[in-house]
């Protein structure tokens, strides 16, 4: 993939993992819903998953308010309604990532309480998804207007990439690239050097393949692919219509 770092932001890695956080609440969602339904082992690595998911967006957020939105602030004061409303969001968003994350633990170690963990997954979903959105749509034009793909790609190292260690983004990566096109997979894998993205596609997608094996048994969870807005759109359903779940094999 060509790049002119000159030009306007390219802001599509932004959109790529939204679009992973979306399907694997999607994903999450099927799993607790239709049956059979999570059980011991199984149940307690779906709440792990979710304390994960929920520890990626709580450090995707503060990447942006401690580093991009900052920048896009001082370099572009007309934005400042914009980026309060991004500000907004990401505080009525913070009370319900925790309240998901106390509904995992409490699911973790009791079933009954999966009712109680699909409402917590809800009501992230009702704040989460309409601000996920509003940032692609409305937020992303205006950094892409604002700076340059040179400056983008050294505030997404920075913050979004420098403060995670080794393991952490290998856990990641692969995540992230989960159902992408090629030209997703080029956004995201162009900016890691050779060498680490070798180790991050063959040991820690490696990893990640047979952790998505144990997490969605090869039911229809596996099936939703990384959820785009295009994806969604094309889609008039926002909730993904659940088949029965095949029996569920052992994976250990």
């Amino acid at each position: 993939m060509r790049t002119n770092l000159h030009e306007p932001a390219d802001t599509r890695s932004m959109g790529i993992v939204h679009s992973a956080l979306r399907r694997d609440l999607r994903r999450t969602r099927i799993a607790l819903e239709a049956p059979p339904y999570p059980e011991r082992k199984h149940r307690r690595q779906l709440a792990a998953h979710v304390l994960w998911l929920m520890h990626v967006l709580h450090l995707h957020h503060t990447a942006e308010d401690s580093g991009l939105w900052p920048f896009i602030r001082a370099r572009n004061p007309a934005a400042g309604a914009l980026l309060d409303q991004m500000d907004a969001d990401h505080k009525r968003i913070a009370p319900a990532i925790r309240a998901l994350e106390g509904a995992a633990r409490t699911y973790r170690a009791d079933e009954s309480s999966r009712t109680a963990m699909l409402d917590s997954l809800t009501a992230l979903e009702t704040v989460l998804l309409p601000h996920l959105r509003r940032e692609e749509l409305d937020m992303m034009p205006v950094v892409g207007a604002t700076i340059t793909t040179a400056e983008y790609l050294a505030i997404e190292q920075e913050y979004f990439v420098k403060p995670k260690g080794f393991r952490e983004l290998g856990a990641e990566g692969p995540w992230i690239i989960d159902g992408l096109d090629p030209e997703g997979r080029e956004v995201i894998l162009h900016v890691i050097p050779a060498v680490p993205r070798f180790i991050l596609l063959h040991t820690f997608g490696w990893s990640y393949r047979r952790k998505t094996g144990r997490l969605w048994r090869h039911g229809p969870a596996t099936a939703v692919p990384s959820l785009s807005l295009a994806t969604m759109e094309d889609n008039s359903q926002n909730v993904a219509t659940i088949a029965p779940a095949p029996p569920r094999q052992q994976v250990e």
